[in-house]
């Protein structure tokens, strides 16, 4: 799949770059206008999370959090006890006090993970170590990122075929072979010779390589990274920047600079790092990819925190978060989430989050665990200095939304109103029906008329009932599908009751992420929010069933969507394109892969480009996301 064109007139980016003084800027400014990604490096930017050594299972930081939660109010002492449910008491935070570096065992890939990707690229494009299970290499399965090449689907069969040397390496890894070749001078034939004079020097370290193999540090008082060599992250910035200067396509920008911004945050330069996280989060969803704009979010957030702009980076973390990602990335995005917390003294519901992030990885993932237990004994310290602070807030006091009026029913009156999160009235038990709000509108009907008008959280009427909608749909993306005979016409009409898309349709489901799924003349297909069909009305079903059980009415963030032809089941993409052919008579969408079932009930996968990832041995899906789990196990990103 190719970089998405973006058309010629795209703005320039208005958030300007601060650079720091011993530095040069990030080179002349592109518009965020893809160009074609047949020159996109490799797009990989992971290295390992800040770990410690791990001390005790997952299931002990669990229950010191549950145990915060329950007890907002903890003395010193259940506090300490907790502690010691999970073997640790504070202060024996081993591996995580300053100057400790992280687990020199662990696996160094580039800077983005496959959390962020998938096992959708068809060779390993880091000079990274393998990824092995069961003591076999895997090739092509390997943590590598979309980021790197663009997407998987620029790789090929061939490619996949050729990811791993006959000696067990990636194929990513030739070009790091290589340069170990010219690092190893060929024995001279001359015995007089030089042999410095013959040795060639060894060529430069890339700085996204260099940068995933940096031993991060942990405070153990202010939960924050450091750098082992400030020195050597600021040559590694100013190789970012180099690369900077000559890269043009959106992917390629975003990853570097959002990087750059990681460099810049540890080494203390909080604007330069603000300066490049935001543009990231510009580029990164000019790219429209919905993963690579959570990860730009994420350190745009951890650049927030650090500056102690605590209310926009919660925003950012929560923003960034969704079910539709890896449970991985999701893992570690509440992990920071609960860091930002601690910062502002919400200790409860920091250990909501990191509980989360445990119960997101099953307690499998022991360098989570052991960062947890790192941030247990933060929290323990400051409860007992200074309580667990305020309670938990809600969703969309995070997000910043108000809380819309909730729906009740008057037995007496057998009417409908609203009230608000305290439970007060907001708006009479009037209506005869009334539908739940959605983006600050709801529809209602009173029960002396047939037809259905349009309210605002006050009540105000926006669209009257004599408009003569008999069937209508809640608003999504600023549009709602309405029906002036109940049966079928559908048009789409914004909050003004001007129409944006005519009628002409026997189904409509709401919009989601600017499209929505309609029926015409039998065949399911999809419009965007001008109109345009942008997959025929050819299917006999469009809805996107996901592996953790829900099912999208629609398209995923990712732009995918499962279709039915025939009794058979595919996966087509936001532009029409097939992506799967519809082959299969299941299809389940993973956040890095396609879940498929044969006939005989077996289960396998596929990677984002529908080629063959895992053969369908299995005697049900479980076993099949857990063994993805397992091949993406090296990756975690830096935030």
């Amino acid at each position: 799949m190719t970089a998405p064109d973006s058309p010629a007139a795209d703005p320039e980016p208005q958030v300007a770059v601060a650079t720091a003084p011993d530095r040069p800027g990030p080179g002349p400014e592109r518009a965020p206008n893809d160009v074609t990604a047949a020159a996109a490096r490799q797009d990989d930017d992971t290295t390992p999370e800040v770990a410690v050594e791990a001390r005790q299972d997952s299931s002990a930081a669990s229950e010191a959090c549950l145990e915060a939660r329950q007890d907002s109010g903890a003395t010193p002492e259940t506090t300490t006890e907790a502690r010691q449910h999970s073997g640790a008491t504070p202060g024996t935070t081993t591996g995580a006090t300053p100057g400790t570096t992280v687990d020199a065992t662990a696996p160094h890939t580039t800077p983005d993970t496959a959390d962020e990707t998938a096992p959708e690229t068809g060779a390993e494009d880091t000079a990274g170590e393998p990824t092995t299970i069961d003591g076999a290499d895997h090739a092509g399965l390997s943590p590598s990122t979309e980021e790197q090449t663009g997407t998987a689907a620029d790789a090929t069969p061939a490619q996949e075929a050729q990811a791993h040397t006959g000696d067990g390496a990636p194929a990513g890894t030739e070009q790091a072979d290589e340069a170990q070749d010219r690092r190893t001078p060929e024995a001279a034939t001359d015995d007089d010779a030089d042999p410095a004079a013959d040795a060639e020097p060894p060529p430069p370290v890339d700085p996204e390589q260099a940068l995933a193999a940096v031993g991060w540090e942990l405070d153990p008082r202010t939960l924050r990274e450091q750098a082992p060599d400030p020195a050597q992250l600021r040559v590694i910035r100013d190789g970012l920047t180099g690369k900077l200067d000559t890269t043009l396509d959106n992917r390629s920008r975003a990853r570097l600079l959002s990087l750059r911004a990681v460099a810049s945050r540890i080494l203390g330069d909080l604007d330069d790092a603000l300066g490049d996280a935001r543009l990231a989060v510009t580029y990164a969803e000019a790219t429209g990819e919905f993963r690579r704009t959570a990860l730009a979010r994420a350190r745009l957030a951890e650049a927030l925190r650090w500056r102690g702009d605590h209310a926009e980076a919660d925003r950012m973390f929560a923003e960034a978060n969704s079910s539709e990602l890896p449970d991985r990335l999701r893992a570690l995005l509440h992990e920071h989430a609960g860091r930002c917390c601690y910062d502002q003294g919400r200790l409860t519901e920091a250990c909501l989050h990191f509980e989360r992030a445990l119960d997101l990885r099953h307690g499998e993932d022991a360098q989570l665990n052991a960062r947890v237990e790192v941030a247990l004994d933060a929290v323990a310290q400051r409860a007992a200095a200074d309580g667990f602070g305020p309670p938990p807030r809600r969703p969309e006091e995070v997000l910043g939304t108000p809380r819309p009026p909730v729906a009740t029913f008057d037995e007496e009156q057998q009417l409908w109103g609203y009230a608000d999160a305290d439970g007060d009235m907001v708006i009479a038990h009037r209506y005869a029906e009334a539908q739940p709000f959605r983006e600050g509108l709801a529809w209602v009907r009173r029960p002396e008329a047939s037809r259905w008008a349009l309210i605002d959280t006050s009540g105000a009427a926006l669209i009257e009932a004599n408009n003569g909608y008999r069937s209508v749909v809640p608003f999504s993306d600023g549009l709602s599908w309405v029906s002036m005979d109940g049966k079928g016409r559908w048009m789409a009409v914004d909050r003004m009751n001007i129409v944006k898309i005519p009628p002409g349709y026997e189904e409509a489901r709401p919009f989601h992420n600017g499209l929505a799924a309609v029926r015409q003349n039998g065949g399911w297909g999809a419009v965007d929010l001008t109109g345009e069909v942008v997959v025929p009305t050819r299917y006999h079903r469009l809805g996107t069933p996901l592996a953790d059980g829900r099912e999208v009415d629609g398209f995923t963030a990712d732009g995918l969507a499962v279709v039915e032809l025939a009794g058979r089941r595919g996966v087509v993409d936001r532009g029409g394109r097939v992506v799967v052919a519809p082959a299969y008579p299941t299809v389940v969408v993973h956040p890095v892969a396609f879940l498929v079932a044969t006939e005989s009930g077996r289960w396998g996968a596929l990677d984002r480009r529908g080629e063959p990832l895992i053969d369908p041995v299995h005697p049900g899906r479980a076993a099949v996301v857990a063994e993805i789990d397992r091949l993406l196990a090296d990756a975690s990103p830096v935030l």
